[in-house]
């Protein structure tokens, strides 16, 4: 959106005379005890609403400076991130765009429900402001209730500053943690086995680059850095079809990872990054979910999912459930080939059921429409394409991505190829990374 050339003008003299005001209204957090790594980067983001699918709130948390989150053109807005673990936050640094908060707070939260102020203004100024709070909570927003121009609210970046202290998990589900090696490379990799007795150690397997042991023999990789790989893991055997894998880009001191349901289910797993400054989160399925036999997922899955996804269950059971796109019901010839059809060409989409699953063909490069229409969101304004409220309300949807979602640590999971889009999905990153658990279950 186009500003005019007066109104960023007025925003960039408000900054200027307003800078002094703005100091003497900021909290006494230390800032010397602040890390300097970004907690909220590449964190699952949210907001009241986006201008449009171009602006969506993951942008303001994407360490791109290029990149923005923009509301609607109302008041109150807001945009939370889930900063994945219970952190100390000693600083917010917000980075507007000319459509700039007046009046705001900077709020923390446990649950994402009850929130705390630890910061307000009602003279903010715009341009890039530096907060020094103090405050704790696993989530945090910007609440925006009154605008500096006639626009809604816009911010280049939302980054958060941390002492490093966060809460790890209480569950004894990780295990010791205190007698992991410590990483010549990246970070180590410790693999655990959470199949509840059904397989022992010696036939819990996993392989990277060539590199194939039972954890019995080796549960730690000594993870370098590499551009893009995946780590595999079996169950029985080296080479059993009961088999899943997880993602990742490992930079020399950044873990970038996620685990994945996008062609489809074949393990429990979940993972569990520590890094050095106390960032400490975990992804995956759920502890009730890893729990459960492997026959009482399935069937849950069935239980749970529309008709039209039954037999997602059936196909290549007991070995997998394979993502609609992956399966021959939803591709064309199969029974549900046009599941998607209608609704698609309601909103001027022209694409196949696999296609719009798979986000492939003419939605290969359009992460908006695809997860709209995935969510069952594409009707309604875009401004609410990035509202997990509004997700898998009715038919048809991506149930499947429903059903991964709903027993996923936190409700973060990819269920299909753009299911980050709005922080839905489970990729997490932290520079300076210390271990990485991963736990494969049955």
């Amino acid at each position: 959106m186009k500003r005019p050339a007066a109104a960023a003008l007025s925003v960039l003299l408000a900054f200027c005379t307003g800078v002094l005001v703005l100091t003497g209204l900021q909290g006494t957090g230390g800032a010397a005890a602040c890390g300097t790594a970004d907690a909220a980067l590449n964190r699952p983001a949210t907001a009241s609403s986006v201008e449009n699918g171009a602006f969506p709130a993951s942008a303001a948390v994407d360490g791109n400076a290029g990149t923005r989150w923009s509301s609607a053109f109302s008041d109150p807005q807001w945009i939370q991130v889930d900063l994945g673990s219970r952190q100390e936050v000693c600083q917010v640094v917000l980075n507007w765009e000319a459509a700039y908060g007046k009046s705001f707070q900077i709020q923390v939260s446990d649950n994402g429900t009850s929130w705390t102020s630890i910061y307000s203004t009602t003279t903010g100024t715009g341009g890039a402001q530096t907060l020094n709070v103090s405050g704790s909570g696993r989530y945090i927003r910007m609440y925006g209730t009154v605008r500096g121009l006639p626009y809604g609210y816009s911010l280049w970046s939302f980054a958060v500053h941390t002492t490093g202290g966060t809460t790890p998990p209480t569950d004894d589900f990780w295990g010791d943690t205190s007698t992991i090696p410590p990483a010549h490379n990246v970070l180590t990799v410790k693999v655990l086995n959470r199949t509840n007795g059904k397989y022992p150690d010696n036939q819990v397997f996993w392989s990277f680059n060539g590199q194939v042991h039972s954890i019995a023999e080796q549960p730690y990789l000594d993870m370098p850095a590499n551009s893009a790989g995946r780590m595999y893991f079996y169950l029985g055997s080296a080479n059993s079809r009961y088999q899943d894998f997880i993602e990742f880009t490992v930079g020399p001191a950044v873990f970038n990872g996620n685990t994945t349901r996008v062609d489809g289910f074949g393990l429990k797993l979940a993972m569990r990054l520590h890094a050095k400054d106390g960032y400490d989160t975990e992804v995956g399925e759920d502890r009730a979910t890893f729990a459960e036999d492997r026959n009482a997922t399935f069937q849950k899955f069935t239980n749970e999912v529309p008709a039209e996804f039954d037999s997602l269950a059936q196909v290549e059971a007991p070995y997998r459930i394979p993502s609609p796109g992956n399966a021959p019901i939803f591709q064309p010839g199969g029974a549900q080939a046009n599941y998607f059809n209608a609704y698609a060409s309601s909103v001027g989409v022209s694409a196949t059921s696999q296609q719009i699953f798979g986000c492939a063909g003419p939605l290969s490069q359009s992460a908006g429409m695809c997860s709209a229409l995935n969510r069952h969101v594409a009707h309604l304004p875009q401004s609410q394409w990035s509202d997990p409220a509004q997700f898998y309300k009715a038919a048809p949807a991506n149930y499947y991505a429903k059903f991964w979602h709903d027993h996923a640590l936190n409700k973060l999971a990819y269920g299909f190829p753009y299911d980050d889009y709005a922080g839905q999905s489970s990729f997490i990153s932290h520079g300076d990374p210390q271990y990485l658990l991963v736990a494969v279950g049955w």
